[in-house]
């Protein structure tokens, strides 16, 4: 049996001022796609400059991934600011923490 993985992310841009949280099957190409992406008007993480990882979490089941990314989405600024803070306090982009 073949395990997959699912990753719940939020990138934010470089002033901190927005957060976008997403579900993907791979995200390394996902964080990739938002790099490639930054200034295009025609997303909502490129128009805000969203490509800087700020948290994220693995999952095998895509139903409990993508009921994870319904939560977070729906949750206040702050409670998503806490939730970054608890896993990654100085808000390190981590992004070439998975891109090598």
């Amino acid at each position: 049996m073949r395990f997959h993985h699912y990753y719940v992310y939020m990138v934010t841009n470089p002033k901190r001022t927005t957060l976008y949280t997403g579900v993907t099957n791979d995200l390394q190409r996902r964080l990739e796609e938002h790099t490639e992406n930054e200034g295009q008007p025609h997303s909502f993480a490129g128009r805000y400059f969203c490509n800087q990882l700020a948290h994220w979490e693995l999952f095998g089941d895509i139903t409990q991934a993508i009921t994870r990314e319904k939560e977070i989405k729906g949750w206040r600024r702050e409670k998503k600011d806490t939730l970054v803070a608890t896993s990654n306090p100085e808000w390190r982009d981590l992004t070439h923490d998975i891109i090598s």
